[in-house]
């Protein structure tokens, strides 16, 4: 994974990342659409496909919907790297696929506009900006299956097949 940082603090709550008045919807164009919208109106304007949501402690706070974790995918952001994620949206974005990363120390120096890439397999980053490289644990490689597959109904059924 490979793209531009967008940066985003602490605390970052399920309605910033798909405000409640979209949740009639479950068109993922829709949902994406209106991604990070009010935590910063103009995201959708300013992000390129593959780009990587960088953030502070708690992300995906708030509500368990699956909305949060949907719109980012659908943005086409590639990966999100946070210093921590609520539990519950940590869930969420591996049942449907998204890639997401706990690195304390990448998410406190990499700055908005850093170029990243992102190895799932090897845990690092590598911000191309700067120089430097972090680290974080990988997952273990049955979740890679499931992000790899694009979420757990995909794996499920991908291994019904095999059987």
């Amino acid at each position: 994974m490979k793209g531009t940082c967008w940066k985003f603090g602490n605390n970052i709550n399920t309605d910033e990342i798909i405000p409640a008045r979209y949740l009639n919807t479950t068109d993922t164009k829709e949902l994406a659409a209106h991604c990070m919208e009010d935590a910063d109106p103009d995201f959708m304007k300013k992000i390129n496909v593959g780009d990587i949501i960088v953030a502070g402690d708690n992300f995906g706070c708030g509500s368990s919907r699956e909305h949060a974790p949907i719109a980012i995918k659908a943005a086409r952001i590639s990966c999100v790297i946070a210093k921590s994620f609520a539990r519950i949206f940590f869930r969420n974005a591996i049942n449907i696929g998204l890639p997401i990363f706990e690195c304390p120390e990448a998410a406190e120096q990499i700055r908005e506009g850093d170029e990243i890439e992102v190895n799932l397999n090897s845990g690092e980053i590598l911000n191309n900006t700067s120089k430097k490289r972090f680290k974080f644990e990988p997952f273990p490689q049955e979740m890679q299956e499931i992000i790899q597959a694009g979420g757990l109904m995909n794996f499920v059924k991908k291994k019904k097949a095999v059987v």
